[in-house]
């Protein structure tokens, strides 16, 4: 295994599907402009309520990349 410099960011993807598509756009849009992301983590996760029901999912990702390396 070589050895790796990463750097982390924190985003916070947004869903009315699931957990699962909010993290899925979050790390999507993180790939839009950055370079070889390796890893995620669930920080935390929240929702928005509106009419008694669950209407959108909300999850703090952070997510790891490596710099240098092209």
């Amino acid at each position: 295994m070589s050895e790796h410099i990463y750097k982390k960011i924190e985003l916070v993807g947004s869903s009315k599907i699931s957990m699962e598509d909010a993290i899925q756009k979050a790390v999507a849009k993180a790939g839009e402009t950055l370079k070889n992301l390796r890893w995620f983590e669930v920080v935390e996760t929240r929702g928005q309520i509106e009419h008694n029901s669950v209407a959108y999912w909300q999850v703090t990702v952070k997510i790891g990349f490596t710099v240098g390396e092209e």
